[in-house]
């Protein structure tokens, strides 16, 4: 097969980072290439100089695609040869329809006005494609996010689409629509779309994958190609973090389990907006150099469980008892679960966990300001010292501590995300999908980061869909169905078929 697109020695830098260094990367024509690589190493960078969004002129190397250097200075330029980039945040407009989404700013007109009645029927063509069983009347924002990952591709399709380029496609899915998506694309592939799709899910990109290349710290680091029987997790790991992980999930030497920090007696929370109870009488306890894990299907009530006994902000009307060190306790906000030794890190870091356009050592210090301020105003230096502790016990790879937080990789904002609670001093802590979106290498220091933490003495609770991951950290493991816990296995007796067994009743 010949190359589609070659990209040659390109090199990008950002003010004091030099994000792509002489990146060399080739595609075949009709294939599904993955581009992996830590969170940082380079892959949307990459994508957004082949996209036109970094356009010539920002960046140096040569573009070739379909055997033409190409000069793409706007994201226009780009999409007229046939190139769409689907990315994380979504590009469709909610309170419009599907049909309008598909061809917003590639109209179908008739004589300088738009025919709406061609553009429906193209639609339902296009929606034909993706295998997507939606009127195209419907709303976007009537839409789950699997569908509306489909209309984009749908969109994509309409514009003749020769290169698909997916950033994280299945990252914000449930399984069973990211299943539906990486079928789509092995379907998509048999009608001759080449695509490029960038993951850090290694169990999808082993499914799909023609081609995998990898970089590292804005360098190629090597291509491996299926048919040579190149592709596998152990070597994908080795490329990407330049060494060997041979056990995912760091081991704990000894463990020291204590007495019980936190224990909820028949807890449930009434949602006055759903109009219905979203944990139902839950009983749960955590001990003292303890990670208990809690697993659990979408919407079966994990993180409302964690809403409710960290201050209960989301206002539901509770019934039941949480007790701290044997204690009875009433939180009527988040600000006293601080004070009773809590802390909680949302599963959604950039909307609920952090303040992306203030820097470092500002979002680390913000949960505990009265810690460091002096007659209600901020000590600098001591919030300088305490954002360096962190940045080296955490190990948070930036040039500073000045740095806004937007423009660290997603493993790095999750650091400076657990270290704002650790300012706070807690014994109970509480992790909502806590490696959600960050590549193996990441993930590996934040399990060593909890180990540290339960050495400590401190109380560890992990939300997590990953079931490897519950069963490769967790002491104990709660599995929520339907806003109940259905069940408590110790981690001897865990299995991922005990545990969804449970999970599916």
């Amino acid at each position: 097969m010949k190359n589609i697109l070659e990209m040659r020695n390109i090199t990008k830098e950002f003010p004091g980072v030099k994000a792509l260094d002489q990146v060399n990367f080739q595609v075949k024509e009709g294939e599904i290439h993955c581009l992996v690589g830590e969170n940082g190493a380079g892959k949307s960078t990459l994508m957004k100089v082949l996209g036109g969004v970094y356009g010539d002129g920002h960046y140096s190397g040569d573009i070739v695609f379909e055997g033409e250097v190409q000069k793409f200075s706007r994201i226009n330029d780009s999409e007229n040869k046939g190139i769409s980039i689907i990315y994380q945040e979504l590009a469709l407009i909610p309170e419009m329809s599907v049909y309008e989404n598909i061809y917003l700013g590639h109209e179908i007109e008739s004589g300088g006005v738009i025919d709406w009645h061609k553009t429906r029927v193209e639609a339902v063509e296009m929606l034909k494609k993706v295998k997507l069983d939606v009127h195209p009347n419907t709303k976007v924002i009537d839409l789950g996010v699997g569908k509306q990952q489909l209309v984009e591709i749908a969109k994509a399709l309409s514009k003749e689409v020769k290169l698909l380029i997916l950033d994280e496609p299945t990252a914000a899915l449930n399984e069973d629509d990211s299943d539906n998506l990486l079928d789509l694309l092995l379907e998509l592939k048999k009608l001759g779309v080449t695509c490029i799709m960038i993951s850090h899910k290694l169990k999808e990109v082993l499914k799909v994958a023609d081609t995998v290349t990898i970089l590292r710290d804005g360098q190629t680091i090597c291509s491996l190609d299926k048919e040579k029987n190149e592709i596998n997790e152990k070597d994908i790991i080795k490329h990407m973090v330049g060494r060997e992980i041979d056990d995912i999930f760091p081991k704990r030497l000894e463990k020291n389990i204590g007495d019980i920090l936190l224990e909820v007696k028949n807890l449930t929370a009434f949602d006055k907006k759903l109009g219905r109870d979203v944990v139902k009488n839950v009983d749960f306890n955590v001990r003292a150099g303890e990670i208990v894990g809690i697993a659990g299907l979408m919407g079966a009530g994990r993180t409302e469980f964690a809403h409710s006994v960290f201050g209960n902000y989301k206002g539901y009307q509770l019934s039941g008892e949480i007790f701290i060190k044997g204690k009875k306790v009433k939180f009527k906000s988040p600000s006293h679960a601080i004070q009773a030794g809590l802390a909680y890190v949302s599963e959604d870091r950039k909307g609920n966990g952090l303040i992306l356009d203030q820097d470092i050592k500002q979002n680390i210090t913000l949960a505990n300001l009265s810690k460091i301020a002096e007659s209600s105003v901020v000590n600098k230096q001591e919030e300088i010292k305490i954002a360096e502790h962190y940045k080296q016990s955490l190990n948070i790879k930036t040039p500073s501590i000045e740095q806004k937080v937007k423009n660290l990789s997603g493993g790095n904002q999750q650091k400076v995300a657990i270290a704002k609670w650790l300012f706070v001093e807690p014994n109970i802590l509480i992790l909502d999908e806590p490696t959600r979106g960050i590549d193996v290498g990441a993930k590996y220091e934040i399990y060593t980061i909890m180990n540290d933490l339960i050495k400590q003495g401190l109380s560890v609770i992990m939300i997590s869909s990953e079931l490897p991951e519950v069963l490769g950290m967790s002491d104990r493991v709660y599995v929520m169905a339907e806003g109940k816990m259905v069940g408590e296995l110790p981690i001897e007796e865990a299995t991922q078929e005990k545990i969804m067994e449970m999970a599916t009743v």
